[in-house]
């Protein structure tokens, strides 16, 4: 069958709402496509009127479709600035600042928010960030099926582990008014349950030879789930061997050196050399810790997996996590708690709780539920008549203290535009590893733990459908796709909340979430990332559309799904710079105290201050308020 044929029977030549291109342009002019000399730059160059796309009627950025996340516009500035491009004599803002934070993520926010509290609410701040929408990462996306809204995440999932907050993070929750456990009514954890739809794997031709959807996993018992695969004999056995019985495959060990050798020992090699499976098991797991790692378990220690408890082979090792050195970075597994504490937007609704709080006239409402329904008017971010200003589509390329050491000099590109502003403090809570090129002047030691963080790179795509019809048929509502383009193909999570009501009826349109993980050869975690950053920034939208289509197609297309109808609308949230470099005992030694990278990256250099969660080396939210919280601290500590 030639491409072209197959593209039609996808429906690749179906008008569908996909403003990708549309909003490749209209964004890029507002938020500064290229360099000055490039054509917009000229253009707007030659125009007199402010740049303001905020300001027009109609603007808002979670409405749209296509490509988002790091969407065009938003990155090539601070590409030609790695590449050496300059910005010489910048317009003077007429404004100047107490702190102007880089970054409109949730640590930005956060900083900015704590950094008034500590200052008074008469403190001007002005927030500064690249993208078209603020929330760095905790982005939202909106659909509508006639007049009923649909409201996705876009980036970061879920509050995961709330009770082991910071008593500083947990402290901004309660002045925001989130209650987590109110989740517990919102989140219904019954839902899928209730209509007997569990799990399901889809064996993918490319991999193992047949395409193959195999439902109840997980919960079907091995010995009878195995045997509907089209895994080999060998690798049957294997997996049952792993799954039930107990085995000490490192027996003559003690627990601490157990401990110590699976820290330095990938899973896929403590599954070949250790527990002697048949090489047929491996493209069964590879791909299964995509999501939370970014890396194959090829790059993951075994010794996570045995913390995590997500894998089998270690119920008969006889370690605890009390024996001795830590497996590896069994932070990331939080704690066991339930894993529902998500709004319908994912994290969307805390920096959306946190702009409210911080510019009143933004949006109507006081609570946590009332955040969820409400109209954000993008026009009131930036309002001089208001103490704290968000400036969107606006690029940071340059960041210096000031020769009198009395305040920062922040440049920024704007609609073509150099803008120079000035504060008194400066927190930079961006992407640490884009920090050196922005503060050239920091010392050498500084840059380089700095730039030490490699961002894992990831795509979160929301595909909406006219209904769901088939997964109720297949009685499914989440699968996993070991070999595929998208690793994971999962029904949104079932939470009504603030007047929101997640879809009931098989027969409404729903959401589903597909998660792709880009992970390029390399010898290591960090290059894996790098090159899959390069394999992503490679692919356009058509790309991940004919993916969609075909793999939903090949998944649902026994129960009727046609993906030339059935398909509304596509959002694909790319991002090229993901989740936080956390430590890999793979391949990173253990730094003594304040001596990691990131410690030594997030000092302060005079008046400029390092946020972010990459400061700590820990992909989560609570860590991104931690480190604003220390930011401001600083702050507050030089002024005392």
């Amino acid at each position: 069958m030639t491409d072209k044929k197959r593209d039609r029977e996808l429906g690749m030549d179906r008008p569908i709402p996909r403003r990708d291109f549309l909003n490749g342009v209209s964004v890029a002019i507002g938020a500064s496509l290229v360099e000055p000399g490039s054509f917009w730059g000229r253009l707007l160059a030659e125009s007199d009127k402010p740049y303001a796309p905020e300001k027009e009627p109609g603007y808002y950025p979670p409405a749209k479709t296509g490509m988002r996340g790091s969407h065009d516009g938003s990155w090539e500035v601070a590409h030609a600035m790695r590449d050496g491009e300059t910005w010489s004599n910048p317009s003077p803002d007429p404004d100047s600042y107490d702190l102007i934070v880089v970054g409109g993520g949730i640590s930005g926010l956060s900083a900015a928010f704590l950094y008034r509290q500590k200052a008074g609410p008469n403190a001007k701040i002005l927030i500064l960030d690249n993208h078209d929408d603020f929330g760095g990462h905790a982005k939202r996306n909106e659909f509508h099926s006639g007049n009923r809204l649909i409201i996705g995440y876009g980036g970061t999932q879920t509050i995961t582990g709330p009770n082991l907050y910071s008593p500083q993070a947990k402290q901004l929750f309660q002045d925001l008014g989130i209650v987590v456990k109110r989740f517990e009514k919102y989140y219904d954890e019954d839902f899928y349950k209730s209509r007997g739809m569990g799990q399901a794997i889809f064996f993918d031709k490319e991999t193992f030879g047949t395409d193959r959807l195999v439902t109840g996993a997980y919960e079907t018992p091995w010995p009878e789930f195995l045997p509907k695969t089209p895994l080999s004999a060998a690798a049957q056995k294997d997996l049952l061997r792993l799954y039930s019985e107990k085995t000490d495959y490192l027996a003559g060990m003690t627990p601490t050196e157990k401990k110590a050798y699976l820290a330095k020992t990938s899973y896929q090699d403590y599954l070949l050399k250790n527990v002697k499976v048949s090489p047929d098991v491996i493209p069964f797991f590879f791909t299964s810790m995509y999501g939370l790692y970014g890396v194959g378990i090829d790059a993951i220690p075994a010794g996570d997996m045995a913390g995590l408890g997500y894998l089998p082979g270690f119920k008969g090792l006889g370690i605890t996590d009390h024996d001795g050195p830590g497996m590896g970075l069994e932070v990331t597994r939080q704690d066991h708690e339930p894993y529902i504490y998500h709004f319908p937007d994912g994290i969307g609704s805390v920096p959306r709780l946190l702009v409210r709080a911080m510019i009143p006239g933004v949006a109507p409402g006081n609570s946590m539920e009332d955040v969820v329904l409400a109209k954000f008017n993008y026009a009131k971010l930036d309002d001089p008549n208001s103490p704290v200003r968000v400036r969107l589509n606006s690029t940071v390329v340059h960041v210096a203290n000031a020769k009198s050491g009395d305040g920062v000099l922040v440049t920024y590109v704007r609609g073509g535009k150099a803008h120079l502003a000035k504060s008194a403090k400066c927190i930079l809570a961006c992407w640490n590893m884009v920090i050196p090129y922005i503060c050239p002047e920091l010392p050498a030691a500084q840059k380089q733990g700095l730039a030490y963080n490699i961002k894992v790179p990831l795509v979160y795509t929301n595909v909406q459908l006219k209904n769901w019809k088939p997964f109720e048929k297949l009685k499914v509502h989440g699968v996993h796709c070991p070999g595929a383009f998208f690793s994971a193909v999962e029904m949104d999570f079932p939470v009504s909340m603030g007047g929101y009501q997640f879809t009931q009826k098989p027969d409404e349109s729903c959401l589903l979430h597909l998660q792709c993980v880009p992970v390029g050869p390399g010898q290591t975690a960090r290059e894996k990332q790098r090159t899959g950053r390069m394999h992503l920034l490679s692919m356009g939208f058509d790309t991940f559309e004919r993916n969609i289509r075909d793999q939903l197609a090949r998944i649902l297309g026994s129960v009727g799904f046609d993906p030339t109808s059935d398909i509304e609308a596509i959002t694909v949230n790319r991002w090229p710079h993901g989740y936080a470099y956390e430590y890999n005992s793979l391949y990173d030694p253990v730094w003594p105290p304040g001596q990691a990278p990131n410690e030594i990256g997030r000092q302060p250099y005079g008046n400029i201050h390092i946020a972010n969660s990459d400061a700590g080396a820990f992909a989560y939210t609570n860590e991104a308020i931690d480190q604003g919280y220390r930011a401001v601290q600083e702050i507050v500590a030089k002024k005392a």
